[in-house]
C-alpha cells in the first residue's frame, strides 16, 4: 500500500471511530443530506485558501474537504448503496470515456475542439438511457449566480448559440447597459434590476471569451478591496485618525496612499486567465 493509500485508509479509520456505537454522538447523527451545508463551507474555505496562495491553509482546507467527502462515502456504503471503491471507479471510467484524446485515438487540434468533444461524449452519455435531456439541466441548482452565468454561456456557445464575434457581444453589452441607464432615469425600478441583471450577464460572456472567468475576478476584485481598505484602517489608526469621521476627499487620499504602498509590495503570483473560454 502506497503512502497515499495509508493516508486514505487513516482517514477512513478516524472515521469509522466516530460513527461507531461508543464514537462521537455528533458525527453518528449525521446524514448524507446534513452534511451538504458543511462541505460547501469547507468547498468555499478552500478555495479562499488557493486563491490567496497560501499552501499551509490549502493543506488544511483539502484535508477539511477529503474528510467530509469520505464521510459521504461511508455514509453511503453503511446505507447499502456504494462504497468507496464504486465511487473511485466510476469516475476514472468516465474521465477515460471522456478523453479520448488522451485515452485513445482521437486527435484534436485545438482546446475549442476538445471541449465540443467532450461536450459530444457527454451528449452520448446522457441519450444512452433513452430519455430527451436539456444541455443544461447538468447545472446544479444552488450555484451561485455569477458562477451559473458563466456555465450559460459555456455550454450554449458549445451547441452554437453565441454571438459570432466578441465585438457582436460588446455591442450587446452596450445595448443592454443603455436599457439599464433608460431604466434609471425612469425611475423604474423592476426594470432596473432586469436591464442591470441583462448587463451583468452579457459581461459576464465577454469576459468568457476572452478565458476570463467572473466569478474568480469578482472575488479577487473583492480580495483587493477589503486588502486595501484593511490597510487604511491601519494607517488611520497609526496617525490618530478617525477614519469613519473622515471626509471623502480625505479617505480618497489615504486610498491613494495605500495603493501606492501595496503597488510597491512584492505581490502572491495568481494565475493570469488562460484565454480560452472553457467550462
Amino acid at each position: 500500500m502506497n503512502a497515499d493509500a495509508c493516508s486514505i485508509a487513516k482517514i477512513q479509520e478516524v472515521i469509522e471511530a466516530l460513527l461507531a456505537p461508543d464514537g462521537c454522538p455528533w458525527d453518528r447523527k449525521q446524514t448524507p443530506q446534513s452534511m451538504c451545508d458543511y462541505l460547501v463551507e469547507e468547498a468555499y474555505e478552500l478555495v479562499s485558501a488557493l486563491r490567496a496562495d497560501n499552501a499551509d491553509e490549502t493543506c488544511e482546507e483539502l484535508g477539511d474537504v477529503l474528510f467530509i467527502l469520505l464521510f459521504e462515502a461511508e455514509l453511503a456504503r453503511r446505507a447499502g448503496h456504494f462504497d468507496l471503491t464504486d465511487v473511485v471507479a466510476r469516475n476514472a471510467a468516465k474521465m477515460i470515456r471522456r478523453h479520448p484524446h488522451v485515452f485513445g485515438d482521437t486527435v484534436v487540434k485545438n482546446q475549442e475542439e476538445l471541449l465540443r468533444n467532450w461536450e459530444r461524449i457527454k451528449r452520448g452519455e446522457k441519450a444512452a438511457d433513452g430519455k430527451a435531456h436539456s444541455v443544461f439541466e447538468s447545472l446544479p441548482e444552488g450555484l451561485p449566480p455569477l458562477l451559473k452565468a458563466y456555465r450559460i454561456h459555456s455550454k450554449a456557445a458549445r451547441q452554437g448559440f453565441t454571438w459570432e464575434r466578441d465585438e457582436d457581444a460588446r455591442a450587446q453589452f452596450d445595448a443592454e447597459l443603455r436599457e439599464f441607464e433608460e431604466a434609471c432615469r425612469a425611475d423604474d425600478g423592476k426594470r432596473m434590476e432586469e436591464e442591470f441583471g441583462d448587463a451583468l450577464f452579457t459581461l459576464v460572456e465577454l469576459g468568457r471569451r476572452r478565458g476570463v472567468k467572473a466569478n474568480a475576478a469578482l472575488d479577487y476584485a473583492n480580495i483587493k478591496f477589503l486588502t486595501r481598505y484593511k490597510r487604511m484602517e491601519e494607517l488611520a489608526r497609526s496617525r490618530g485618525l478617525d477614519l469613519p469621521e473622515m471626509s471623502l476627499a480625505d479617505k480618497n487620499r489615504l486610498w491613494d496612499e495605500v495603493k501606492a504602498q501595496l503597488a510597491a509590495e512584492p505581490q502572491p503570483e495568481r494565475p493570469a486567465p488562460d484565454g480560452a473560454a472553457d467550462d
